[in-house]
């Protein structure tokens, strides 16, 4: 059980403060997380706080909830101080009263009389867990739970702009994900598994009393965007896409991927494409400023990708006409990125249409642009990821073949003698400046 607390109790009390002023009146229940059991009850997951309340509450302890009263200037913490039985499983932790003062709160309360604070009206941010939905049923007395969207909103605007102190944890822990793949990349071996290869990125992990931030994606069937499937052995000629990042105990992450060649060189092929993406990263990075919509930041990369595949011969005919009817996302059908913060895909939770967009800039329900996390102008403060890629996925390639789209500007005839070339991405962290944008993390892979 950790009780991990990344800041001072100022910097608590000013973002409780500054959301009271935002919502202006009402209570705010912000609920942590539980521990979740695997396959029993004491057997549970890797225990991993809300980072809503880590953000306002700062303590990573499982069996805690809050609740900010506006209108009295007071928030409340609600939890149970360790019995006998806890502390000889577990070992001594501090009262709830101690865990709270670190953190500048003040008044404490069992965990049971929440429900006695609990009042018509208040606000809550949409639940993630079955356990959460469960609990504001039985706290408000409804079975039709309505999330605060006010809520969502204010705490996004708050979020969004990352701190300096934030930013010194999103660098470290971009430094640290930094050196998990510069150890995949020095280690991997013809003959080895992707599993072998991935335990060079735990043992850094580890090493700097870090998890990973996400499933790692290890592999040599890069095409497959989120493949966690480490069983494939490595031969001359493949390459490997190592998406992953390391998640610092205070919550902050990062989220970095390279593809690299087993043998230390790509083949011709590999080679053009690579290059053609890393084009596609240097226009986005160039691209990105205070101001720009990420949306077209997007499309600008789908641009330079439409125009070199052209030149390549996987794709034909007109650059315009090619990215309006969307024919660039049968090889980019994934966003360009992403905010990053105390969730790798920062706030997700709270619903991509809020997060990466706005009233005036709606979500794309087409394909390929629907996976676009991340529309709306960027502004001094947000941290994203920029991560462009080109795939060969020959199930989606097969089907736009099938369904006969397409064909004036994709050259099916030649992409299928190419079907077994998997997939590239490139990406690294990046905070936004009034000047651009500057990489995060200390050191290069």
């Amino acid at each position: 059980m950790g009780s991990t607390i990344a800041f001072s109790a100022e910097i608590y009390n000013a973002r409780r403060k500054s959301l009271k002023e935002k919502m202006g009146s009402g209570k705010i229940l912000l609920m942590g997380n539980d521990e979740a059991s695997m396959n029993y009850t004491d057997n549970t997951y890797p225990y991993r706080q809300d980072s809503t309340f880590l953000y306002y509450i700062g303590i990573a302890q499982p069996g805690l909830n809050a609740i900010i009263d506006i209108d009295k200037d007071e928030t409340i913490l609600f939890g149970d101080d360790p019995t006998i039985d806890t502390i000889i499983w577990i070992g001594k932790t501090p009262k709830i009263s101690e865990l709270a003062e670190r953190v500048g709160i003040h008044l404490v309360e069992p965990s049971s009389q929440l429900i006695n604070f609990v009042t018509d009206g208040i606000h809550y941010l949409p639940p993630y867990r079955d356990k959460h939905i469960l609990k504001l049923r039985a706290w408000t007395g409804t079975k039709s739970l309505q999330p605060s969207i006010q809520l969502v909103k204010d705490i996004i605007t708050q979020r969004s702009i990352k701190s300096p102190e934030e930013i010194e944890l999103l660098d470290k822990a971009s430094s640290i994900s930094r050196a998990m793949h510069r150890a995949v990349i020095n280690n991997v071996e013809a003959g080895m598994s992707e599993y072998q290869l991935i335990s060079y990125a735990s043992k850094v992990a580890w090493e700097h009393n870090c998890q990973f931030a996400y499933p790692a994606i290890m592999t040599k069937n890069g095409q497959t965007l989120h493949n966690h499937y480490y069983g494939n052995v490595l031969q001359d000629g493949d390459m490997v896409l190592y998406d992953g990042g390391a998640e610092l105990s205070s919550g902050y992450c990062g989220d970095l991927t390279r593809t690299f060649p087993v043998n230390g060189t790509f083949t011709s092929l590999q080679q053009q494409i690579y290059d053609l993406v890393q084009d596609m990263y240097d226009g986005a990075v160039a691209m990105s400023k205070v101001g720009v919509k990420y949306l077209d930041v997007h499309l600008h990369a789908a641009r330079i990708m439409v125009s070199g595949l052209i030149d390549i011969g996987w794709m034909r005919g007109n650059v315009d006409d090619a990215l309006a009817v969307g024919a660039f996302t049968v090889f980019f059908p994934h966003g360009l990125g992403h905010m990053l913060g105390l969730d790798v895909h920062d706030m997700e939770n709270f619903g991509e249409e809020y997060v990466g967009y706005t009233d005036t800039l709606k979500k794309s329900t087409e394909f390929g642009l629907r996976s676009l996390r991340l529309g709306r102008e960027l502004q001094a403060g947000f941290v994203i990821t920029i991560e462009p890629g080109i795939y060969m996925i020959p199930e989606l390639i097969s089907q736009r073949g099938r369904e006969g789209l397409f064909k004036d500007f994709i050259n099916y005839e030649t992409i299928n003698k190419n079907l077994d070339f998997g997939g590239i991405r490139i990406e690294d962290d990046y905070l936004v400046q009034e000047s651009g944008v500057r990489i995060l993390g200390d050191d290069t892979i």
